[in-house]
């Protein structure tokens, strides 16, 4: 027998490697001989660059730098020969700024930034960005300052590339950041396709889980907008998948010349997802929170796709589900055999986080026996 474990990170519990562990733990305890194949996955968030360092038996490389809010922290990126892969969740990810230190208008993607220039420097030619559970809304600003852009003001001083500041810049010279990246592949891995501003875009849809309030809804995206066009880039405002992020795919696309792929679909390439799949018996995935938005472009629904395209059926663990019957219905017609809650509803959700990996594995291991 063989069975493919492909989970996702299990926010503030496991990361996808982890979890992919637990569950080639769990399968072994019933089924010692049982081949497995581990392959954790990401939709271009959290975990992203370490899912597709571990696909691509890469060597991961740790970098100094700042949080959302400039604050110093370590994180990294894989780097195998010329290639590297990056992920924006690692440095200025919203998980990493407690619920009530969060403050978008003073957030920024410079921390990005400053990984991206280390893997420059570590002499990669093809960067591989993953996009998703940004703290920020600067559209990308703060990622290009780290790389040698200047946001200036109508006295030639420099700006900081926050929200709050961002009526103060009058010009922005980006050429620096692009000499810095010439020569150089970027593609863009998010699970987003909303515009740069707009009623659909990174303000409107994204800004209020970040903590923006309605009217700075409304500034934010006025002068995103206004932005786009000093930089002589407003066709690039109302383009799919230009808002993801808080815009950083805006800055990386429009300035930077990256090209923008869906973050699982592109992963289940990288990783070799449907090679892994030939043969299979069974596909293990899962992540964190099982709702509605996990069949919208996500990492689990993705890999669903993908094995039930190969006939393979599948079992989902999430530690928390919570689906309706139409939903439930859509994985059912994906494949899945099952869904299994993997913690108890009456233990103390710090508890079921730390101890996540070991419900992980009793749970595989319960289902399996079943």
């Amino acid at each position: 027998m063989r069975i493919v474990v492909a989970p996702d990170s299990f926010k503030e519990s496991m990361t996808a490697v982890q979890a992919a562990r637990a569950m080639a733990a769990g399968i072994r305890d019933v089924l010692p001989s049982c081949a497995v194949a581990r392959v954790p996955v990401s939709d271009g968030g959290e975990g992203f660059a370490e899912a597709v360092t571990a696909a691509w038996g890469a060597s991961w490389r740790e970098v100094t730098t700042v949080d959302a809010l400039g604050r110093p922290r370590i994180a990294g990126f894989g780097l195998d020969g010329e290639r590297a892969v990056v992920d924006l969740a690692s440095s200025v990810g919203l998980e990493h700024v407690a619920p009530g230190e969060r403050d978008v208008m003073r957030s920024s993607t410079l921390g990005l930034g400053r990984v991206i220039a280390a893997a420059v420097d570590a002499r990669a030619r093809s960067l591989l960005i993953g996009l998703g559970g940004s703290a920020s809304n600067d559209m990308g600003l703060g990622m290009l300052v780290a790389l040698g852009a200047r946001c200036l003001d109508g006295e030639g001083g420099e700006v900081e590339p926050v929200p709050a500041e961002l009526s103060r810049i009058r010009s922005i010279d980006a050429e620096p950041a692009r000499r810095r990246l010439e020569g150089i592949s970027i593609t863009v891995a998010g699970d987003v396709t909303n515009p740069l501003t707009g009623p659909h875009g990174a303000a409107a849809v994204f800004g209020p889980q970040k903590g923006l309030t309605e009217p700075a809804i409304t500034r934010v995206d006025g002068e995103m907008a206004r932005l786009a066009d000093v930089l002589g880039l407003s066709q690039w405002v109302s383009r799919p998948g230009t808002g993801a992020a808080g815009g950083t795919a805006f800055a990386l696309a429009a300035v930077l010349g990256a090209q923008l792929a869906t973050g699982i679909d592109h992963l289940t390439r990288v990783v070799g997802l449907r090679e892994q799949l030939n043969g299979a018996d069974l596909l293990l995935t899962g992540e964190g929170a099982l709702d509605g938005q996990s069949l919208d472009g996500k990492a689990v629904s993705g890999v669903l796709r993908l094995a039930h395209e190969c006939r393979v059926p599948s079992i989902v663990f999430a530690g928390r589900v919570s689906m309706g019957v139409q939903a439930r219905r859509r994985l059912a017609d994906l494949g899945a055999r099952d869904i299994v809650q993997i913690s108890d509803p009456s233990e103390p959700l710090e508890t079921s986080l730390r101890r996540g990996p070991d419900h992980l594995r009793r749970a595989v291991a319960h289902a399996l026996r079943q």
